[in-house]
Order: C-alpha cells, then structure tokens, then sequence
C-alpha cells in the first residue's frame, strides 16, 4: 500500500468519530480468556483510545480474578457426570453467567479514567450448551452494567440485535461487528434493518490475525486485508453508510495504521504488539515464547473444535494433549445438543490407542488449554516482536508498558518502532 501522504502523516494526525465524541484512533483487539485485561483495557481508555475486555470464559476469569467459585460450583453440579461422552445435560446457571459477566464488566468500568471507551469482545461461537440464551445474558449483562460498547465477533450474528432490542441502552452503547468479507458484512446490514439498528463501527479482520481466522484453513494466504478493507470501504459508500471501518490483523507500526487511516478508515485495531506488554494477561513465559519465535514457529491449523481455522505457534502445549473432556467444569463449546467435536476426536484416540501415551491429534480441548494459557494464539507478525524491545542480560527480552507501545503507534512515521530507553 503506498500514498504520498503516509511518508508524513501519522496516527496523531487522525481520530476515530463516533458522534461529536472523537478519540485516537487505535483499539486495541479483545483477546479472550483475560489476554486482554481490564488493565490492558484500561490503559488504552486513559490515553483516550479503545480498550476491549473479552467475555470468552467470564466464570472462569472472574473466579481468577475475584477468587468467587462460578467454576467449581458448575464442576459440583455435574460431577457424575464426568465420564460420559453425552454433555446434553451440562447448563449454564444463567444467573450465575449474568451475575459474573456483570461482575466482569461493573469492575472495569468503575477504574475507568480518561477519555477513551472500553468495550467487550462476545463471540458467538461460544455456544455453551444454550446459544441463544447465553449469548443473550453475556450481552444483557454487560449492557447493564455499563460498558461502552459491544464488539460482536466470531459469527455471523444474524440474530444477535434481536436479544437485545428491547434494552434500554440499544441506542445507546456502541454496536459493531467483526467481519472477514463484503458478503459477511452484507448479511448483517440486512438483518439490522430489520430492527433499524445499524452497527456504529465494522472491523474487517483480515487473514494475519491471531486466533480464528475467517477464512479456509487452505486459501487464507490468497486474501489481503487491504484489499478486502478496500471493498468494504466502497460497500460503505454505495450503500450510503458513514459507519466507521476499523482494519486489523498485521497491522504492525504506526506507519501501517496511518496508511489504513490515509484510505479512509476509521480507525485501525491491534494486539500481537500488545502481548508483550505487563498489563496482557499472558503468563510471562509465554510473553517469552512469543519474543524468541521465528516466522517458520507460526503456524495455522484445524485443532480448534469450532471449526475456524486457528493461528498458533507450533509449539502450543496443547497441540497433541491428552485432555479428558472438561465440559463440567467448563463446557463453552457445546453447542444446543451438548456436542463439541473435540470429544469425538477424544474418544476415537482413546479407543484407536488406549490409555498409555494418548495424543488427541485432530482437535484440542480449547477450554480448557485457553484457560492454562497454553494455546499460544498469536498474529502472523508475532516473530516481529523481538525487533520491538531490548535483550536482558540472561537472554530473555524485556517487556515493555502498554504505554509505550500505544504512543509509538500514535506517533510513529517511516515504519519506525521505538525501542525503550536502554
């Protein structure tokens, strides 16, 4: 992508409007099962960016975070049940989900300072044995409890302002929608007017993204965020919508962002640079992995039992684990039946090799890998981040504050990343 202007011009130079209300134009990505901290969200917020908080396990975050017990109650109710391969029984207590995303949200949004916005990234692929009621009480809490702005994500959600429509606050938190084609985008916008409600911002995540991808697991690499942001862009305009368009997904220095911004977009939405940060959830030895790994370490593959291919490092713990089936405890990706494909790959491994030295191969038990944190989720330009930092002394590399890393994106020019002071 080149434009005359990209050579000079910056983030800084650009801001995000919704409304009269504007703010710096970056919005850092919703990485779920507390990658994206409310710290992390809360930093961006202060320096009047966007924040996200992610919804993808909320009992089990809040019970990190707050020391309640929403997992092992759940755990308690259904311990007899451990051993059967039919999860058709294993609910949510709705109450309990509201209860703890309320929690989630209500502590976040009493730190806030500032004058940016958080949000909440809910994905519609987390089924949880009840798609459509537990989708309705994530996002029904979180309006409730005063969040800034809702980012739907990982589906379609052809029918998710409908369980919504008849909130107070409707009209009034941000709306948006993550989208990986025109199509996708298309089949939303017509479902929103039928509740006269379009979304207040898209983000058109392209195929270098962490995490799922919204594109085949065998012809991801034909696609291009900026030609993919391009259509969008001009489906905007002959549909005569002034609704935002935020890219993401490889959007490494400034200079990238500042040349999306040139196109017309909105604003532009990060994250591999920020998992490196103090205030991402990662446990450090993963901060690490990410900040040795090389390109040939970045891999994407089908073990996720959504059905989204999934880009990972090659040596994610959880490619090839054992796991026993953890849907008592956790249970997030059964979908209206009680069925995850994980526990089919699970039950054919057990029968094809035994107990002794059992390797699920095809599929992981995402929940419960997600929650020990040892599915190493990253973007395309994860083998990017040692040039991004200082080597310490022992051969680790040092991490660095969220700060930072948002004002080299807001301040940057000519594709350069600040180091921090030595």
């Amino acid at each position: 992508m080149t434009d005359s202007l990209t050579v000079t011009r910056k983030v800084d130079d650009y801001r995000l409007r919704f409304g009269r209300r504007e703010y710096v134009p970056i919005i850092i990505g919703g990485m779920g099962v507390d990658i994206s901290t409310r710290e992390l969200a809360l930093a961006t917020a202060r320096l009047g960016g966007i924040g996200h908080i992610s919804d993808a396990m909320v009992p089990a975050v809040v019970d990190k975070n707050y020391k309640t017990r929403y997992v092992k109650d759940k755990l308690a109710r259904y311990r007899f049940n451990i051993d059967n391969a039919d999860k058709a029984l294993v609910q949510f207590d709705l109450a309990a989900l509201a209860e703890a995303q309320s929690r989630h949200v209500t502590e976040t949004m009493n730190a806030k300072q500032g004058d940016g916005l958080v949000f909440i990234n809910c994905m519609e692929k987390l089924t949880m044995n009840n798609p459509r009621e537990t989708l309705r009480v994530r996002l029904t809490a979180a309006l409730d409890a005063g969040i800034d702005g809702i980012t739907l994500s990982a589906g379609l959600h052809l029918g998710s302002l409908d369980l919504i429509k008849d909130h107070p606050r409707f009209r009034d938190a941000l709306l948006g929608i993550i989208v990986s084609s025109p199509r996708a985008l298309q089949l939303f916008l017509k479902r929103a007017q039928r509740v006269d409600r379009m979304p207040d911002f898209v983000v058109v995540e392209g195929p270098l993204a962490g995490g799922h991808l919204g594109f085949g697991l065998d012809d991801w690499y034909t696609f291009d965020l900026n030609a993919i942001t391009r259509e969008v862009l001009d489906l905007m305009q002959a549909s005569g919508l002034a609704i935002p368009v935020i890219p993401a997904g490889g959007i490494f220095t400034g200079t990238d962002a500042a040349e999306f911004l040139s196109m017309g977009c909105g604003g532009v939405q990060v994250a591999t640079r920020f998992t490196i940060t103090h205030e991402c959830g990662l446990p450090k030895k993963v901060k690490q992995a990410y900040l040795t790994a090389n390109e040939v370490d970045v891999v994407v593959n089908s073990i996720s039992p959504t059905g989204y291919p999934m880009r990972m490092l090659r040596s994610s713990p959880a490619i090839g684990a054992s796991t026993r089936p953890n849907c008592e405890q956790f249970g997030y990706l059964l979908d209206r039946s009680g069925h995850c494909s994980y526990i089919d790959a699970y039950y054919a491994a057990v029968e094809e090799q035994g107990g002794e030295r059992l390797a699920v191969k095809e599929k992981t038990c995402l929940c419960t890998h997600m929650r020990k944190f040892d599915v190493w989720t990253c973007g395309h330009n994860v083998y990017r981040l040692k040039d991004t930092t200082r080597p310490n002394p022992d051969g680790s590399y040092r991490l660095l504050d969220a700060e930072h890393v948002f004002k080299d994106y807001q301040h940057s020019v000519d594709h350069q990343v600040a180091l921090p002071p030595p």
